[in-house]
């Protein structure tokens, strides 16, 4: 076949910057929820419609706003308020480890959490950069592959006990709604 178009001079170079700025959380949160957003409503415009909803962490955000939890206007302030508390917060990462958590849990230091538990054999580890940087170099020598997710704050994790007494109290100013379909909590289930 023919080859495709040339990449432009640089553009490697400028795909690396891009994804550097997207895992800025005031970049690539608010970004998220619109990609999540648009999605559900391109699968609406074509005839298919949730029955119920589910999401993690940004997801369960475009989930409750799907649902009419909150308008798509106290959505994006919603999105927008927590990225900009997580760039007040220390500079944390997250570890996908393929592992059952509690097999991973008894590999973490204190200042580390288990910030979401995928499927029965896929974890991921959240915390401070130097401890995820630690686990990552103890689960290689065990033979385990891991990856960091790309994002610079340790979502889930303690790290964000600082920022949640405003992020309730922002929470609380929003004009909330009973969901209109329902939502399967990560909190509840």
């Amino acid at each position: 076949g023919e080859p495709g178009p040339a990449m432009p001079e640089g553009a490697a170079d400028g795909d690396a910057t891009a994804a550097r700025v997207m895992e800025r959380p005031t970049i690539g949160l608010p970004a998220l929820f619109i990609t999540q957003y648009a999605q559900a409503k391109l699968w609406a415009a074509r005839g298919i419609e949730p029955t119920a909803l589910i999401g993690h962490s940004m997801g369960e955000y475009t989930a409750a706003c799907l649902a009419g939890v909150f308008s798509v206007k106290d959505a994006l302030a919603l999105v927008t308020k927590r990225a900009q508390l997580f760039e007040t917060v220390e500079e944390g990462a997250m570890l996908s480890v393929p592992l059952p958590a509690a097999e991973l849990l008894g590999l973490l230091e204190s200042s580390v959490s288990i910030a979401a538990v995928a499927a029965p054999t896929l974890a991921v580890a959240s915390g401070p950069v130097e401890a995820i940087e630690r686990l990552r170099r103890c689960l290689a020598e065990r033979g385990v592959e891991s990856s960091r997710l790309r994002i610079n704050v340790a979502a889930h994790s303690a790290l964000l006990e600082p920022i949640l007494a405003e992020f309730r109290t922002f929470v609380g100013g929003l004009a909330l709604s009973t969901p209109k379909l329902p939502i399967a909590s990560n909190l509840s289930g």
